[in-house]
C-alpha cells in the first residue's frame, strides 16, 4: 500500500515524533511510505535519515500541487494536524485517497469550514478520550481512539551527572523535572506555584523544567519573585532530553489542555513515577493508578503529590513498574500500527 504521511509543522515536538513513528511502524510491516512536509526543518531531516523519501516544500502552495499531480499514486492520505487537513480534503478530488486525519490536541474547534472538513475526511482518529468526545461533539461524526506510539531508546546517564555538577547540585539533592514547553496549555505558572508549595514542605530537592516558549519571561520572572532561583532551574530546550530521566525520581505535569502527553509516556517507559493533572489525555494515562492524579489549576495537589512519593519511594517504584507495564503493552510499535491498518483497509 502507498501511504502519504502529511505534516507541515516547523516544530519538533510531539506530534512530528508520532508522525515517524507511525511512518516506521506502516514501512515496518511492509507498506510504502512517503513523507510531505516543510523544507527545511526538523522532520524532514530526520526522515530522511531514517531512509524515506521526502516531497518537502517551503510553502503550502508546493504542497498543494503535489497533492494534485502526484496524489493519486497513493491510496492513503494520513494527515497529522488539521492544518493540512484542509489540502487533503479540498483537492480529494485530484488524488481520489483515503483521507485519514490524526487529531492531538484536545481544545475545541471553530467555524463551519472546519466543521464541513471533518465530515469530509474518511476516517478520524483521536489520541484519547478527551479528543474523541470534542470532536464528536462538534462534527457530529465517529472517532476512533488509538493512541501515541512510545519508543524506548538508550540512554546517556553519565551526560545527566555530569550536567548535575554543571548546575552545582548537591548528590544529597532529590531531582524533580518535566519536559514541557512555556505555553498556555501547559500551564507552566502554576508549575511554579506547585513547587513554591513543595518548597515550603521540604527544601531538599531541585525541580529541572526543560522547555523554552512564549512564557519564559513569564515563568522566569514569578521564580524570582518567590525566590525559587535556587530550587527552580529554567533550562531550555535540549536534544536527547530523555537522557534527564535517568535522574528524574518524580515528573510532573501542570497542564489545562493535553491531547494525550508523549511525555507523560517517556516518564512510563523509563519507570519515573508521575504526578499529573488530569487535562484532556492526561486522565487516560493515569487512571488506575498509574500515577498521582490532580485536578487542574491546583498546585498544592501537585507538591503534595510530589511530596508523597519522596516520602515513600517505594510507591513510586510500584506505580512506576504498573505503568510501565502499561506502556509497553498498549503503546508499542506493533500494537499501534496494527491498529491504525484496520482503518486504513
Amino acid at each position: 500500500m502507498n501511504i502519504l504521511e502529511l505534516n507541515f509543522e516547523r516544530t519538533w515536538r510531539g506530534g512530528e515524533r508520532q508522525t515517524l513513528y507511525n511512518m516506521i511502524g506502516f514501512r515496518n510491516v511492509g507498506h510504502n511510505v512517503v513523507l510531505l512536509c516543510r523544507k527545511g526543518y526538523p522532520l524532514e531531516a530526520k526522515a530522511i535519515a531514517e531512509g524515506f523519501r521526502v516531497a518537502a516544500f517551503k510553502n503550502i502552495f508546493g504542497a498543494i500541487l503535489y497533492m494534485i499531480f502526484r496524489g493519486r499514486i497513493y491510496k492513503v492520505f494520513h494527515a497529522q494536524t488539521s492544518h493540512i487537513l484542509t489540502y487533503c480534503v479540498f483537492t480529494k478530488f485530484f488524488h481520489r485517497a483515503k483521507v485519514v486525519f490524526t487529531r492531538r490536541v484536545d481544545f475545541v474547534p471553530r467555524g463551519s469550514m472546519t466543521k464541513l472538513k471533518y465530515r469530509l475526511t474518511d476516517t478520524i482518529v483521536g489520541i484519547s478520550t478527551a479528543v474523541k468526545n470534542i470532536v464528536e461533539n462538534f462534527a457530529g461524526k465517529p472517532v476512533i481512539v488509538i493512541p501515541d506510539i512510545a519508543v524506548t531508546k538508550e540512554l546517556n546517564y553519565e551526560r545527566a551527572i555530569e550536567f548535575l555538577k554543571v548546575l552545582d547540585i548537591s548528590e544529597d539533592k532529590h531531582i524533580i523535572g518535566t519536559t514541557a514547553a512555556l505555553v498556555p496549555h501547559k500551564d507552566p505558572l502554576t508549575m511554579v506555584e506547585a513547587i513554591r508549595a513543595l518548597s515550603a514542605l521540604r527544601d531538599d530537592f531541585v525541580f529541572l523544567h526543560f522547555g523554552n516558549g512564549d512564557l519564559d519571561e513569564a515563568v522566569r520572572n514569578k521564580i524570582q519573585e518567590y525566590n525559587l532561583q535556587h530550587v527552580y532551574k529554567q533550562l531550555g530546550f535540549h536534544e536527547n532530553v530523555e537522557d534527564f530521566f535517568t535522574v528524574f525520581e518524580v515528573f510532573v505535569m501542570s497542564s489545562e489542555e493535553e491531547g494525550l502527553g508523549s511525555s507523560v509516556l517517556d516518564a512510563f517507559l523509563y519507570q519515573v513515577p508521575v504526578v499529573s493533572t488530569d487535562a484532556g489525555g492526561l486522565a487516560d494515562l493515569i487512571a488506575d493508578g498509574r500515577g498521582i492524579m490532580c485536578r487542574k489549576h491546583a498546585p498544592q495537589m501537585i507538591a503534595d503529590g510530589i511530596d508523597l512519593l519522596l516520602k515513600q519511594p517505594e510507591l513510586g517504584k510500584e506505580i512506576a513498574m504498573h505503568a510501565f507495564s502499561y506502556v509497553q503493552q498498549y503503546h508499542s510499535m506493533k500494537y499501534i500500527t496494527k491498529q491504525y491498518l484496520a482503518l486504513l483497509g
